[in-house]
């Protein structure tokens, strides 16, 4: 599949790959200039492969409730939250943002490209009788971001509109190059402040040329995913099929932030609590490696000789110009400054356990 913006990416030469079944534009220039660019002023992203899922009818609270892991029922109007849906053994479907549009008596969920389908079967399966309605817009509309420093700039030059009274996790309705009613969001996985800006198609490349028009003014540059990824592991930001899958937890992924303990139900609950009141077999941790050399998802952590868990990101962190990582170990050996191996290509290269995030923006 193809987002509307190929073509804009072709034009900018980006190098193209399939990305869980979309040609998407992995880079334009090279990993590390991208990944600074975001840092010290101003990215422009096509996000338009994420899913974006409404959900509207008389029941549409009590439903979501039931099947997300935050307190739908207290979500002011205008807010945004990092969520999960969840099995029966509490382990991750996906993770996802819900936006509360109370204005209009809806919600926007916006999910991982990688699960839209699996995740669109499951909520239409959980529905059941309660009065919901479920729309994908996810081929009809466009997702461009903007992340950055220099994000607030970009928005008023490029689009000629304010965001800046938008707070961290909330989200506005303005007019888009002439299209009327449009969610621009303070969001972004990144780390840094920034804007995702949803679109009809029809218009997203009139939105992506303006920001490129404006970009000699922001010193903006188109970024790939491969400088996405390097962006969100130093925000110690997690990624399905990574740090969660359907073997793990949030609490095995030390997102407790996004649970709802204290609801009277939802789907996992019980195994949630009951691994904050027994413990858990395993812990989401940060690591540092002594040398140069890069770890990958699936390699092997030691601890004390003994196999203690597996890598799930691995990169090179151009912010801290250090081989950095994350990875499911043995609570015992997830503690901050714990000394640790990982198995690179055969041979085990030292490494130390740190607290997430790797890095924070100024503020």
């Amino acid at each position: 599949m193809r987002t509307v913006l190929y073509d804009e990416h072709l034009k900018l030469k980006a190098k193209i790959v399939d990305f869980h079944g979309w040609d998407m534009p992995i880079q334009y220039s090279n990993i590390i200039e991208e990944h600074t660019a975001v840092r010290q002023k101003v990215g422009l992203f096509d996000l338009s492969h994420m899913g974006r899922i409404w959900v509207r009818g008389k029941d549409r609270k009590s439903w979501l409730d039931r099947i997300l892991t935050i307190d739908i029922q207290k979500m002011a109007p205008g807010r945004c939250r990092y969520t999960f849906l969840l099995n029966e053994k509490g382990t991750v479907i996906d993770d996802l943002l819900v936006y509360e549009d109370a204005d209009n008596d809806q919600s926007f969920l916006v999910v991982n490209a990688s699960n839209r389908e699996k995740n669109l079967d499951w909520l239409k399966k959980q529905a059941g009788s309660a009065k919901v309605k479920i729309d994908d817009t996810t081929l009809k509309t466009s997702l461009i971001a903007v992340q950055g420093p220099k994000s607030v700039d970009a928005v008023k030059l490029a689009l000629d509109l304010d965001p800046s009274a938008l707070k961290y996790y909330t989200f506005g309705r303005f007019t888009v190059l002439g299209e009327k009613d449009c969610v621009v969001s303070r969001t972004g996985y990144t780390g840094e402040d920034g804007f995702e800006i949803f679109v009809h198609n029809d218009t997203a490349a009139n939105v992506w040329t303006a920001f490129l028009e404006a970009a000699k003014k922001t010193e903006l540059k188109p970024i790939g995913l491969g400088a996405r990824d390097t962006l969100r592991t130093e925000a110690g930001m997690p990624l399905y099929g990574q740090e969660l899958d359907d073997a793990t937890t949030p609490v095995e992924a030390g997102l407790d932030f996004a649970l709802a303990l204290d609801k009277a139900d939802f789907i996992g609950l019980p195994v949630l609590k009951a691994q904050k009141s027994k413990g858990v077999s395993k812990k989401l941790a940060g690591f540092k490696m002594a040398g140069r050399r890069i770890s990958r998802h699936g390699m092997d952590v030691y601890a004390g000789g003994a196999k203690t868990g597996v890598v799930t990101s691995g990169t090179f962190s151009p912010s801290l110009d250090a081989s950095i990582g994350m990875a499911h170990v043995k609570p015992e050996h997830a503690a901050p400054g714990t000394a640790i191996e990982i198995d690179v290509r055969g041979k085990k290269e030292p490494a130390t356990t740190v607290a997430l995030p790797f890095y924070k923006r100024p503020r």
